[in-house]
C-alpha cells in the first residue's frame, strides 16, 4: 500500500474555525482574555458529542476566542501548513466571515485577515486555496445578503462561493433572493443538506439553493428517485465520515454509507468538516476508509480524483493534480 500522506488531495469541505490547533487556541484566548476550550476528549480519533447542541456550544467558544486581525491571519497560515503536511494540494476552506465581522463590529476585517494569512500560507507551503463563505440558516436574511456582498467584493482575492449551513430543518425559502443574487454575481453555491435533514433538504438545496455541490448529502440514499436525479445532474457529495460519526449521524465508521453512495454511481469526495474538533486529518480519513471498506490504492486515487474534478479550481490546477494523482498511483509500492 502506498503512503496516503503523499497522495495529492483536494479538500472541499472544511470549516476554518474547526481547524485551529488547540495550542494556538489557548494562546489566542489568553491574549484576548477569553477562556479557551480544553480538549479533554481530544485523543487523535473521532470524538462523540452528547448532542448537536454540545457541538454547537464548543464552536461558539472557539469562535469567541478569535478577535484580532492577527488571530485570523495566524489560523489561516497554520491551516495551510497543516494541510500541506497531509498532502492536500488544493483546498476550499469555509469561513463564517459576516458573523465574525458583525460580532466584532468590523465587517471586512476577519475575511481580509484570513485572505492575508492564506496568501502567506500558500506561498510558504505550496498549497492552493480558495474560500467559501457560509451562513447559518437560523440567522437573518440580511446577514446572508451581507455574506454574498462580502464574497462578491473579494472574488478576485480567492472567494469562490457561498453556502447555507446549520440546522437543515430551517428552510432555504427565505433566502431565495439572496441565492439568486449570489448566482448573478458569479459565485458558486454549496449548501449543507442531507446531513441531519432528509431528502427534502437535498431537493431544496438543488432547487431553491441552486447548488453546485452538496455539503454532506449522505441522506440521499433514503430516496431512490433522488439518487438518480443527483447522479444524473453530476452533483458531487462532500462526504465527511468521521464528522458524521462524531455527531451521532452514523453509528460507526464501518456503518458509514460511503460505499453505498459510490455503488449508486454518485460522485463522492472525501473531507473532514471539523478536523481538529473530532481528531482527524484528511490523510486519516483516507486511511480509515481503506481500513473500514477494504479499498485499494486505485479506489483511493479515484476518490482523490473525484475531489479534484468537483472542485472550483482553475482547469490548469485540476490538470496538474490529476497528473500528480496518476504519478502516485503508478509509483512503486514499498
Amino acid at each position: 500500500m502506498r503512503d496516503l500522506t503523499h497522495l495529492p488531495k483536494a479538500h472541499l469541505h472544511v470549516h476554518l474555525e474547526s481547524t485551529v490547533r488547540w495550542a494556538t487556541l489557548q494562546e489566542i484566548g489568553e491574549a484576548n482574555g477569553v477562556p479557551a476550550p480544553v480538549p479533554a476528549r481530544h485523543g487523535g480519533g473521532p470524538v462523540a458529542f452528547g448532542d448537536f447542541r454540545e457541538f454547537a456550544d464548543l464552536g461558539t467558544t472557539v469562535r469567541d476566542c478569535l478577535r484580532r486581525p492577527e488571530d485570523f491571519r495566524r489560523i489561516a497560515v497554520e491551516f495551510c501548513a497543516d494541510e500541506a503536511v497531509q498532502g492536500t494540494r488544493y483546498a476550499e476552506v469555509t469561513f463564517t466571515a459576516a458573523a465574525h465581522g458583525e460580532r466584532l463590529g468590523r465587517p471586512e476585517m476577519p475575511l481580509e485577515a484570513v485572505l492575508d494569512g492564506l496568501a502567506e500560507g500558500q506561498a510558504a507551503y505550496g498549497i492552493e486555496c480558495r474560500v467559501i463563505l457560509d451562513h447559518s440558516r437560523r440567522r437573518s436574511v440580511d446577514r446572508a445578503r451581507r455574506t454574498v456582498e462580502l464574497a462578491a467584493r473579494h472574488a478576485a482575492d480567492g472567494v469562490v462561493g457561498v453556502g447555507m449551513a446549520g440546522d437543515e430543518s430551517h428552510s432555504l425559502a427565505p433566502f431565495a433572493e439572496v441565492v439568486a443574487a449570489a448566482r448573478d454575481a458569479g459565485l458558486r453555491l454549496v449548501h449543507h443538506a442531507g446531513e441531519m435533514g432528509g431528502p427534502a433538504s437535498i431537493r431544496e438545496a438543488m432547487t431553491v439553493g441552486q447548488a453546485d455541490r452538496l455539503g454532506h448529502g449522505i441522506r440521499v440514499l433514503d430516496d431512490p428517485d433522488l439518487v438518480a436525479e443527483v447522479r444524473d445532474r453530476g452533483l458531487a457529495l462532500e462526504v465527511c465520515p468521521s464528522s458524521n460519526v462524531a455527531l451521532g449521524l452514523v453509528p460507526s465508521f464501518a456503518a458509514h454509507p460511503l460505499p453505498r453512495l459510490r455503488d449508486a454511481g454518485l460522485t463522492v469526495t472525501v473531507n473532514t468538516d471539523i478536523p481538529v474538533i473530532v481528531g482527524t486529518t484528511l490523510t486519516d480519513e483516507y486511511a480509515r476508509i481503506r481500513d473500514a471498506f477494504g479499498y485499494d490504492d486505485a479506489a483511493l486515487a479515484a476518490l482523490s480524483r473525484a475531489g479534484v474534478d468537483a472542485s472550483f479550481a482553475p482547469e490548469a490546477t485540476k490538470s496538474r493534480l490529476r497528473r500528480e494523482i496518476d504519478a502516485w498511483l503508478s509509483s512503486p509500492t514499498p
